[in-house]
């Protein structure tokens, strides 16, 4: 599959000079680091959470869980993780569980654990679970310029 169709578009339109990196398949992001030989903390990897009207997208390290309660404090009102089906609706273009943490390219709100802002490199699936697209730090900072950031993260 490689990187889905609406994030090629995503990243084509913000101007964004990314680099695909293959891997052999896996089925977690911190799997994908693994393989990838890159430190799970500079993967970013998305997690739909389900709330009142819609829905959000926290990113967080790969080797971190969301903490949900500083997410719902953060956003003023309750949240739970996304049902597959829903997830899949919200990103058809990607694979079950590789989705890329660039919710805005889906019409999703998001919020994004201020841990990595620190990072000069970011990683994150691209739509399968073969392929990380690769940027600058300073690049997904650009991305998530406008976009909440918190300490929304534990690691676990």
């Amino acid at each position: 599959m490689a990187i889905a169709s609406t994030l090629q578009q995503y990243l084509e339109d913000q101007d964004i000079a990314y680099e695909v990196i293959t891997h052999q398949p896996t089925k977690t992001s911190s799997r994908a680091a693994q393989a990838s030989h890159i430190s799970g903390t500079c993967l970013a990897k998305g997690v739909v959470l389900s709330r009142e009207g819609g829905f959000t997208l926290a990113v967080v390290p790969a080797t971190c869980n969301v903490q949900m309660d500083a997410v719902a404090d953060f956003i003023e009102g309750p949240v739970s993780i996304a049902s597959e089906d829903e997830i899949g609706e919200l990103f058809p273009d990607c694979n079950k569980g590789a989705i890329p943490p660039l919710g805005e390219a889906y019409g999703l709100d998001v919020i994004v654990d201020e841990s990595l802002e620190r990072r000069s490199d970011i990683y994150f699936e691209a739509g399968d679970h073969e392929s990380l697209i690769h940027l600058t730090g300073s690049q997904f900072h650009n991305l998530h310029e406008d976009i909440p950031h918190g300490p929304i993260a534990k690691h676990w």
